[in-house]
């Protein structure tokens, strides 16, 4: 009778544990960036985290943390990145420049026609070769994201070289862009994205390099009054993950993730040139724009020459020279 009971309870006390046991914690994915949410990279991040909770009926969840709320863009987003305390990151591409100098192909001055021209650079063996070249640090490169082309803003316009002399602008840290400013005459002064605002405000900087989308989501026109449509370089970002977190997922919950990604990719395009041209609209309202003229590019060209005399061996003459081959 004893025996007969003993069964019984053990019984219920499975049969207890059962939902336990079928309630399976879901796969959380941490995404971390510095932009707001109405930019390129908030907009395919929303994309991402729509695709993916939907994909899996809930058992993967995405929790995007923009504006620089968890990490700012240095190497403290990529440490906790490493070690997966965050899961998802989507840094410029030259601030993996620790990992391969190559990155830093996106600052190089006038190296892009257009965004077509970037778009097929992002498909090519280049490019992948680039992505698996950060699996040595515990990264898995998953694509590039376009923000687009860089424009200078100031409190004076900005149209020829002499133009530049002796005034300090905000950038991004790397040597790329410290020899671009030096080249124009001007100073470099690296500050972390979500400083740019308050140094323009204080007069620290005298102006700073952005893509539209950004220069309008961050209000620089509130505190610079010209925006001289340059586009001498590309902002565009590295879509990063890490090992650990990638080696966890099954087979059905990877497939979901990377089409997550592939899915991203496809908005992160569309909204680049969407927001960007929306961006410029009201800023022609909100600033003065100026335009330069064949000569005024060909000028602001030759004056940056030294840039890829200096940086062209550390980027890499192949990389360069197979992304000026793109038809």
């Amino acid at each position: 009778m004893f025996k007969r009971i003993s069964i019984l309870v053990g019984a219920l006390a499975l049969a207890a544990l059962a939902p336990m046991a079928l309630a399976v914690k879901p796969v959380t994915i941490k995404f971390s960036f510095v932009t707001t949410l109405n930019t390129p990279k908030g907009k395919a991040a929303q994309a991402f985290k729509e695709y993916v909770e939907k994909a899996s009926g809930g058992a993967m969840k995405v929790e995007l943390y923009p504006s620089s709320q968890l990490y700012k863009d240095n190497a403290e987003g990529l440490n906790a990145l490493i070690f997966n305390n965050i899961q998802l990151l989507v840094p410029s591409a030259t601030k993996l420049k620790g990992y391969n100098p190559a990155f830093q192909f996106v600052d190089m001055p006038y190296l892009f026609r257009d965004n077509d021209h970037f778009k097929k650079f992002t498909q090519s063996d280049a490019a992948q070769k680039l992505l698996t070249s950060l699996e040595k640090a515990g990264l898995v490169g998953l694509g590039f994201w376009p923000n687009g082309f860089k424009h200078f803003t100031a409190n004076k316009p900005l149209r020829r070289p002499a133009d530049f002399k002796g005034l300090k602008f905000r950038t991004q840290t790397s040597g790329v862009l410290e020899a671009q400013m030096k080249a124009l005459g001007a100073t470099a002064v690296p500050l972390a994205f979500s400083e740019v605002y308050q140094a323009l405000q204080q007069g620290v900087v005298d102006g700073q390099e952005n893509t539209l989308s950004n220069i309008y989501t961050q209000r620089y026109y509130e505190v610079q009054k010209y925006l001289s449509l340059t586009g001498h370089g590309r902002l565009d970002y590295v879509v990063i993950t890490n090992k650990i977190f990638l080696n966890s997922l099954d087979p059905e919950q990877k497939k979901i993730f990377m089409d997550g990604i592939a899915h991203a990719n496809d908005v992160a395009f569309e909204e680049a040139v969407k927001l960007n041209a929306d961006a410029l609209a009201k800023l022609s309202e909100l600033m003065e724009v100026v335009k330069l003229t064949d000569e005024d590019r060909a000028a602001m060209e030759a004056a940056m020459k030294p840039v890829y005399d200096e940086y062209g061996p550390k980027v890499g003459w192949d990389l360069i020279n197979a992304i000026k081959a793109l038809k």
